[in-house]
């Protein structure tokens, strides 16, 4: 695809709006490493992510009909199985995001390939799915990792940042390629919204910005993309997002978006399927 070529879209769409979150739960290096059980309080905010949060995230996106694509560590579908089923039976996707919420990049291909196997068995057992999405939980991946994604069964990546439109990734060996659908930073709540106190900077001030703000900025993100004919998708947390101020805050962010009536509202498996289509690999 070259810099200057815009993807076709289906029907009279102009643009592809696949909003996603990550149900990461607690997991992450205080999970790995051990430390989550002498910090009690971060095992508290990571299951208010799965246990409360999710189900507001849920009701909200029935309220505005937009499908979504949920990407959940294993591990949590395994401690939250009722809560994670609810996102199945509720018509949207659930994709791969790792065991734990492993760094990809640190593992070696067998330690991968591991979590991946890990993974697949715990989704088919407790959802009943084979998922055919990936989001590396660390931001980046190792070399071998588009393959050994396709070896899994996956068919797209929602992990790079290097474009704004779904692109394939060929790998030697294998006759599809990977779909990779870029996420940025621009749209995902952490950057904004989460709040840490330590380390404790900037002294005395504020570390969230404003919801106002925070709206501003996520609505002329998904202006420009839709206006520009690209693929929006976010990095979005329930954990972080899901919260009643917060919600409020994601609810007029999805009216602004339903005002127009020139994009396609879709998960990210659509948007992948949709793209293997579009370069005949479908």
């Amino acid at each position: 695809m070259s810099p200057s070529t815009t993807p076709n879209w289906p029907g009279e769409s102009r643009a592809s709006m696949a909003l996603a979150f990550d149900v990461d739960g607690p997991t992450g290096d205080a999970m790995l490493n051990g430390s989550i059980w002498q910090k009690p309080e971060y095992f508290g905010f990571g299951a208010y992510d799965p246990y409360r949060a999710l189900p507001r995230i849920l009701d909200l996106l029935d309220a505005v009909r937009i499908p979504a694509t949920f990407f959940v560590p294993a591990w949590v579908v395994e401690n939250w199985p009722r809560q994670c089923q609810a996102i199945v039976e509720r018509g949207h996707e659930v994709a791969y995001h790792g065991y734990k919420h492993e760094s990809f990049y640190a593992l070696e291909l067998e330690e991968q390939r591991q979590v991946m196997e890990k993974c697949r068995e715990v989704f088919w057992k407790v959802l009943g799915i084979r998922a055919e999405g990936f989001r590396t939980p660390s931001g980046d991946w190792h070399t071998h990792t588009p393959g050994m994604l396709l070896d899994a069964g996956v068919i797209y990546s929602s992990s790079m940042r290097g474009d704004d439109r779904p692109y394939l990734v060929n790998v030697a060996g294998h006759s599809r390629p990977l779909v990779e659908i870029p996420g940025h930073w621009e749209l995902d709540d952490y950057a904004s919204l989460a709040y840490t106190k330590g380390p404790n900077f900037p002294s005395g001030l504020d570390r969230t910005a404003s919801y106002e703000l925070t709206l501003d900025n996520w609505c002329r993100e998904f202006d420009g993309a839709m206006d520009e004919g690209l693929c929006l998708t976010t990095l979005f947390h329930p954990k972080i997002t899901g919260k009643p101020g917060r919600l409020l805050l994601l609810e007029r962010l999805f009216e602004h978006m339903r005002k127009r009536d020139d994009v396609w509202f879709a998960t990210c498996r659509d948007v992948a399927h949709w793209t293997l289509k579009e370069h005949g690999n479908d």
